[in-house]
């Protein structure tokens, strides 16, 4: 993926999530959560399985209707915050001017063009009556451009592999042009090289465009590669929160996973490495049996 001359526009939003508790069938499944987004930074939400982050993330996202919460998000003006606005009250629409989430499993659209898809991302900006959409084009030809699908762009999107869709849905949520980002377990599908290309995209979107960026990996490593924040959960609780080498320590790992997990630096890229040991982890080789 290409970062381009020209991206989303900067103008990133802090959004402050507090309280917030999910319940499935009357049984609590994320318990009194809180989760900070600034603007430029990228925080990674790690667990895990059915620890919680993905129902939080959606929370977050008003997909999911909690049992409480309070949701504030303030675009921060010239040397400070700007005047916060409660998220939960903001319609459907404003709320999508501010906020995109890239989900899970999403379909494959038939009949439709890459660019198509792409330009699903500017709904918010179109009334119910007309498409006029005066920042449309450029919004998605920069969307395009960010994902490294610009010579793909009139291909039918039933016609892609599963990472180049993943890609055209990321687009989709660039084009949407918010200053906050949300994505849930982004680089599912994808091969090691666009997985690498995701995370400096991440990187790119909040260091040079002011984004705040808040993603779910399972990953451990690419968490700690990627993210300015870390915010590890375990049974719907929030067990850790802060900068990577505070939170992803062996003995907090190895509780929270069930599983002796060693963490140390990576001597190439200076980055905490996290290895998970099993039973068979001293393993050097097979005898040789030939003769």
């Amino acid at each position: 993926m290409s970062s381009g001359e020209e991206t989303t526009r900067t103008r990133g939003h802090l959004l402050t999530a507090r309280d917030v508790t999910v319940a499935y069938d009357g049984t609590d499944v994320v318990h009194q959560a809180a989760i900070t987004l600034r603007p430029g930074e990228v925080t990674a939400l790690v667990g895990p399985n059915g620890s919680g982050k993905s129902t939080l993330l959606r929370t977050v996202a008003r997909l999911q209707r909690p049992r409480t919460a309070t949701l504030t998000l303030a675009e921060p003006a010239e040397g400070a915050d700007g005047e916060a606005v409660d998220g939960l009250a903001l319609t459907a629409r404003e709320f999508a001017r501010r906020v995109a989430l890239l989900t899970q499993g999403r379909p494959t659209p038939g009949g439709l063009t890459v660019r198509d898809v792409v330009e699903f991302g500017r709904y918010p900006y179109r009334s119910r009556w007309t498409r006029a959409d005066a920042g449309g084009a450029d919004a998605v030809r920069r969307a395009l451009a960010l994902t490294d699908l610009t010579d793909l762009a009139e291909r039918g999107a039933e016609h892609l592999s599963g990472g180049q869709l993943q890609r055209v849905w990321l687009a989709s949520c660039l084009a949407q042009d918010t200053g906050v980002l949300l994505l849930d377990e982004p680089t599912t599908y994808l091969d090691l090289r666009y997985q690498v290309e995701l995370l400096d995209l991440m990187r790119d979107l909040a260091d040079d465009h002011g984004i705040a960026v808040g993603v779910v990996l399972h990953d451990l490593d690419q968490a700690a590669a990627v993210a300015d924040r870390i915010t590890l959960l375990r049974a719907g609780r929030i067990i850790a929160d802060g900068d990577p080498e505070d939170v992803l320590t062996a003995e907090r790992l190895t509780a929270t996973y069930g599983i002796r997990i060693d963490v140390d630096t990576d001597p190439l890229t200076g980055r905490l490495r996290t290895r998970a040991l099993g039973r068979h982890h001293a393993r050097t080789g097979r005898l040789s049996t030939t003769s």
